[in-house]
């Protein structure tokens, strides 16, 4: 009975894992219709999130079938409460990566406000904080999933920074108005990314020691 448990609790862990990794895998493909104009590639961005959705289901029901055949407890109920309560947010993250590829195609149509120099960072620093995270889970490591907590400070602090540099942009020609309103949009969905992130990350200690905090 317990190898049983065993081998499902990896099996959703795994899956959940994949998911992540499924998200991961938008980032650059967002970031490249957005850095680069290549519209082209907005399908390939929903269609991954589509893939996002099928194994949020599929996982979810996975762990009611184990929370109901094998009544785990201590930390195998952890793992699986962890896995259940982080579906939405890995499933979140997926949607806001499709909404900075829409922003982006839709920016294409008109010549670039400015350089996308912050917006790349934020794409570049999700993208280390989901391999981050990815490896804390996989290895049960509460350190490094402190960390991953830490780099969203970074990402926050570039969102900031996008804020202030548009205000300027519009404040100095009304025409800027409607453009920068966008690239703040893009930069708002970045920034909920890594808040996600952040979200699963906190979940960790629980899961491995048993304790809320530190």
């Amino acid at each position: 009975m317990r190898e049983a448990l065993e081998t499902d609790l990896r099996a959703v862990l795994n899956g959940a894992l994949n998911m992540l990794a499924t998200v991961e895998r938008m980032l650059p493909v967002a970031a490249d219709v957005l850095l680069h104009e290549n519209v082209e590639r907005l399908d390939e961005v929903r269609a991954m999130d589509r893939e996002v959705d099928a194994q949020e289901a599929q996982i979810e029901a996975e762990c009611l079938r184990i929370i109901a055949l094998h009544q785990p407890v201590a930390r195998d109920l952890r793992m699986v409460a962890l896995i259940l309560k982080s579906l939405s947010d890995i499933e979140r993250m997926g949607d806001y990566v499709v909404h900075v590829a829409k922003d982006g195609a839709e920016l294409a149509q008109a010549p670039a406000l400015k350089r996308y120099v912050n917006l790349a960072r934020m794409l570049e620093r999700l993208g280390e904080m989901s391999q981050n995270l990815r490896t804390a889970i996989a290895e049960r490591d509460v350190a490094r999933a402190e960390a991953t907590t830490q780099m969203d400070d970074e990402v926050d602090d570039l969102y900031e920074q996008i804020q202030r540099e548009l205000v300027t942009y519009m404040l100095e020609d009304p025409r800027n108005i409607s453009k920068a309103l966008m690239l703040m949009r893009v930069g708002r969905s970045l920034e909920r990314v890594g808040d996600h992130m952040e979200n699963v990350s906190e979940r960790v200690r629980y899961w491995v020691t048993g304790q809320r905090e530190a």
